[in-house]
């Protein structure tokens, strides 16, 4: 067995790279023709490292890169070049060992035994993890009723909706005290109260046990609801890697600040750097440059001329800055 030494960082990779050969047929030849070997770079030389605690949401386009690097990170693939490691260790060297230390959702894909009851999957679970009996007990009730699952918990899992599933597949992964929850669209097709349940769930293990959690969807309101750090990657590279707050403050899109008033606008304010003016009824809102006009400059100038109710700071929403770097 690997000797673990002290490692800072609960997550590391360092110019990881998975290139994938697929056979073409050669430009101008028929069906039958030569075919040629091309290199895809699926993951090409990306470096991050992520703490205990931590909460990371890893985005991306379709095809951008995101599943290959979990299937990395989990030690389901071996990289191509460039190196990682979990927990101290190479999980691809040391799959094994790692899985009793680490949960895994995928929301396309169950762990639980189909035909089984859930309980009895939860049975299993405490062999396959050699879960003590006390923390197996313990974390069972913790789960169970936090996820409010007792209702089902003798169903097959074959008889489960999907927000029932996917709350007693959070639970499973959670059993054996994780130091590491890997999430892959766990809200994926789930109604809104569903949502709201896991997202919590997430936060509270987070807080309560430090939990590191690293989270890959396209649903951003997840993102937004969980995660404090983003890692937005794209055609197998990292463009974006910081805590959310800081960018969306740094985002190069419109910001706003909105102002209450019964007064009609009168479009008598030019200041360089707001963009444009919309009007409502009973407000307008200045849109902004946030790279060439602070909000306080705004909002002064307007206080000036207006008397103003109330004022709203509106920081641009997630998917805008999204869009942007997809885009491209």
């Amino acid at each position: 067995m690997q000797e673990v030494k002290e490692y800072k960082n609960i997550i590391e990779a360092q110019g990881l790279c998975r290139d994938y050969s697929v056979i073409k047929r050669a430009e101008g030849e028929s069906f039958l023709g030569k075919r040629v070997h091309k290199t895809i770079h699926a993951v090409n030389d990306i470096s991050f490292h992520i703490q205990k605690g931590e909460t990371v949401g890893f985005i991306g386009p379709n095809g951008a890169g995101k599943s290959t690097t979990i299937k990395m990170l989990v030690g389901i693939l071996n990289p191509t070049g460039g190196s990682v490691r979990v927990l101290g260790r190479e999980p691809y060297k040391y799959r094994k060992q790692n899985a009793g230390q680490i949960g895994v959702v995928f929301g396309q894909k169950s762990q639980l035994w189909w035909d089984l009851p859930v309980i009895d999957t939860y049975t299993l679970l405490k062999k396959i993890y050699k879960i003590p009996e006390q923390m197996y007990r313990e974390n069972l009730k913790l789960y169970t009723e936090r996820l409010q699952m007792q209702e089902f918990l003798q169903q097959p899992v074959r008889q489960l909706s999907l927000g029932q599933r996917m709350r007693a597949e959070l639970c499973a992964a959670l059993l054996h005290n994780p130091k590491i929850l890997f999430l892959d669209e766990p809200t994926i097709g789930l109604d809104i109260v569903v949502k709201k349940q896991i997202r919590e769930m997430i936060g509270q293990i987070n807080k309560e046990r430090e939990v590191t959690i690293l989270l890959t969807t396209h649903d951003l309101q997840d993102v937004e609801e969980v995660c404090r750090r983003i890692i937005l990657i794209n055609h197998g590279k990292i463009v974006v890697d910081g805590q959310l707050e800081e960018v969306r403050e740094n985002f190069e899109g419109f910001h706003s600040v909105e102002f209450l008033c019964k007064v009609p606008f009168r479009e008598d304010i030019v200041l360089p750097g707001v963009e444009a003016w919309v009007t409502q009824r009973g407000s307008f809102t200045a849109l902004y440059h946030n790279q060439r006009i602070l909000p306080a400059e705004i909002i002064e100038t307007v206080l000036k001329k207006y008397p103003v109710e109330d004022i709203r700071m509106k920081e641009p929403k997630i998917d805008d800055i999204v869009e942007k770097y997809y885009v491209d």
